[in-house]
């Protein structure tokens, strides 16, 4: 039995999970789960770096008391960066992709590159808070903190390099700043020169699959090889998609919703650029995709009620929705809003007011309004890479903590008029530990690394019902959208 750590540190908690292969079948089991939230610190929210890493060898305790691992792999969300100096210290705390001070930085940036010739150098979609933002609103802020730096590593890079004591950027990771050439391959040299951000900040990029080196302080128990993984979360759930063939559609569900579709060149078109796709790099491939809010906006939700002292369950909020009138409490939810609301309760009564609707009140209608939203914006994404790929699509799998909720799933079929196919549901570990069975020589590639999924893991199956509701709400949608458009929907 050859025995490996899937480190997945999510957008709300981390898990160390423990792959178990017998050369015919994987198996994952959770040892140990921690928070990844955000701490406020001198006014910012900031990510608590010791924390992870303590949390990080806690899981890994937990392993190794009782078997001798293989090899770790770390995959986590995106855009968020440490700076370290010339010793390997981190200069200040990592700021979360949360902190507001990032919109600075966007002001910065488009004074000197277009988001025009942003997506066509880099194929990456505009959020606000992406790693080019961060680091422009930084440099605005303390103008020695660059050159007081060595090397900037994302998250998943600055964890293996504390492991490891070895510097690289992860391709799928590094695609995501918004700093990558989709013509070279490499760090966008033109953008960084036009912001004026020193090119010597950035280390060689990796590929998935391959190995950094020991874990030195580990050396008690191997030690093991830390390994490349797909290390943007989404990246490593895409690995565990259990598709056969191409090509597919996909939604990996969480605290985000990352909707589409993978092809073999970014597609950097004008209608790519005017719907704000990504273009984020794959395990060969690229991840053509668009940031839907997600799960966060039922988390604050849900937080909400229990900070008021009236803690509900997902089947009791599921259930509540479901005895609530339909598509009485529609409106975009990617809008700015709900990125950092105060009471998001109130960020979503102002949105269906703002669409022309009766702001919900009661907690099932509050629910049905999230899930509904999301469903019908995730109808238009999916309009959306039909008309970028020409391909046509028999299914759409959910992959991720969200394909769970079998209410979302069920609505998602109806309102796409397509099977889901909902598993499984810790994606991002599962495509973690599948990598790193690639790295070692285990399996040959990410066909074989889906066979096994498929043999590992049992799917749930939703077939598409009440299609004809679902487009009569979906017309009302669109035309409430076109009315009130955003910068991710125009």
């Amino acid at each position: 039995m050859l025995h490996v750590a899937a480190v997945d540190l999510g957008a709300s908690s981390g898990r160390v999970m423990h792959g178990m292969f017998d050369g015919s079948r994987l198996a994952l089991e959770e040892r140990h789960r921690f928070s990844t939230r955000p701490v406020k610190r001198d006014g910012h929210l900031v990510v608590d770096v010791d924390h992870l890493y303590r949390g990080i060898q806690t899981g890994l305790g937990c392993i190794v008391s009782a078997h001798p691992i293989a090899s770790v792999g770390i995959d986590s969300w995106a855009v968020d960066f440490g700076l370290i100096d010339e010793a390997g210290r981190l200069v200040q705390p990592p700021r979360h992709y949360r902190d507001g001070a990032h919109e600075v930085g966007v002001r910065r940036a488009l004074e000197r590159i277009s988001l025009e010739d942003l997506f066509r150098e880099t194929g990456i979609q505009f959020l606000p808070f992406n790693t080019i933002y961060q680091l422009m609103s930084l440099q605005d802020e303390n103008e020695t903190l660059l050159s007081r730096s060595r090397l900037l590593l994302l998250l998943p890079d600055l964890l293996n390099f504390m492991l490891t004591g070895v510097a690289h950027a992860e391709w799928t990771n590094a695609t995501t700043t918004q700093l990558v050439s989709v013509r070279t391959k490499g760090w966008a040299t033109e953008v960084l020169e036009r912001l004026g951000l020193p090119a010597s900040l950035f280390p060689e990029i990796r590929s998935p699959g391959t190995s950094l080196g020991p874990a030195r302080h580990l050396v008690e128990i191997g030690p093991p090889q830390v390994v490349h993984v797909a290390s943007h979360d989404t990246a490593s759930a895409v690995v565990a998609v259990p598709a056969m063939g191409q090509p597919y559609l996909y939604i990996s569900s969480g605290t985000w919703s990352l909707v589409g579709t993978v092809v073999p060149e970014p597609i950097a078109s004008d209608d790519a650029l005017r719907w704000n796709f990504s273009n984020e790099g794959g395990v060969g491939n690229y991840r053509l995709l668009k940031n839907v809010m997600g799960l966060w906006l039922l988390q604050e939700l849900e937080r909400e009620w229990a900070t008021r002292g009236e803690p509900v369950s997902l089947p009791q909020m599921l259930q509540e929705a479901q005895r609530a009138q339909p598509f009485a409490h529609l409106f975009d939810p990617d809008h700015p809003r709900f990125l950092r609301p105060p009471s998001m309760t109130e960020a979503i009564q102002q949105a269906v007011k703002e669409w022309g609707g009766h702001p919900p009140e009661e907690r099932g209608e509050m629910v049905r309004a999230v899930l509904e939203s999301l469903v019908l914006k995730y109808r238009v994404v999916v309009e959306e890479v039909k008309a970028l790929t020409g391909f046509h699509y028999d299914a759409l799998h959910v992959v991720g903590g969200g394909s769970q909720n079998a209410l979302l799933s069920q609505w998602t079929a109806d309102c796409l008029g397509l099977p889901v196919l909902a598993g499984p549901s810790e994606a991002s570990a599962w495509g973690n530990a599948l990598m790193q069975l690639v790295a070692l020589g285990e399996i040959s590639n990410l066909e074989e690394a889906r066979a096994l999924l498929r043999s590992s893991v049992t799917l749930r199956t939703y077939e598409p019902a009440n299609t004809a509701l679902w487009e009569d709400a979906y017309a009302c949608f669109r035309e409430r959208l076109s009315h009130h458009p955003t910068l991710a929907n125009s």
